[in-house]
C-alpha cells in the first residue's frame, strides 16, 4: 500500500487533496474510497472555543502515523491512504485532519478509515490547548467514538 502523510502548519483543502491523490492512483483498481475530514468545533465541554493550539513532537508524530498506516495495511486490503494533520493555531470550522483510504471493497475502506481516525484521536502524540472566553485550557480527553466498527470483512 502506498500512502501520503503530512503534519503541517498550513491550512489545506481536503477535497483538493483527495482529487490530487486520485490522479496518482491506477484507474480501475479500487472500488471504494472513504474520506474523513475532522474540523474544529466552536464549542467544547459547555464552553465557547475561539481557537485551538495543536502541538506535536516532530518526527515522533510522523513515525506514529507511519506505524498506524502500516497496521491498517496489514489488517485490510488497502491500495492507498492519505493522512494530513494540522498543527499550530486553528480556528473553528477549519479542517484539522484528513484521512482518505482506497480499497477494492467498501468494508475495508470504512473500517480502515475508522481505525485510523480513532488511533489518531486517542493515541497519537498531539497536545491541544483551547482558547476560551476566560483563558486557555488543555484538552485532556477526546470525544469518544460510540459507533462500533463494522464486523463485515472485505
Amino acid at each position: 500500500m502506498s500512502h501520503v502523510i503530512r503534519v503541517q502548519l498550513e491550512a489545506f483543502d481536503p477535497w483538493r487533496e483527495v482529487a490530487c491523490a486520485e490522479q496518482l492512483l491506477e484507474r480501475g483498481k479500487h472500488g471504494a474510497q472513504v474520506t474523513f475530514v475532522g474540523s474544529l468545533r466552536d464549542f467544547s465541554d459547555g464552553a465557547v472555543v475561539h481557537s485551538m493550539l495543536l502541538e506535536h513532537y516532530p518526527g515522533m508524530t510522523e513515525k506514529y502515523i507511519e506505524r498506524i498506516c502500516d497496521s491498517a495495511a496489514q489488517r485490510w486490503e488497502l491500495q492507498h491512504a492519505v493522512i494530513i494533520h494540522r498543527v499550530g493555531e486553528l480556528l473553528p470550522s477549519e479542517p484539522i485532519v484528513l484521512i482518505a483510504v482506497w480499497s477494492a471493497h467498501r468494508a475495508a475502506a470504512f473500517d480502515a478509515c475508522r481505525y485510523l481516525i480513532n488511533q489518531l484521536k486517542h493515541e497519537a502524540p498531539f497536545w491541544k490547548s483551547e482558547s476560551l472566553d476566560h483563558g486557555r485550557r488543555w484538552v485532556m480527553t477526546n470525544s469518544p467514538d460510540t459507533e462500533p466498527a463494522s464486523k463485515e470483512s472485505s
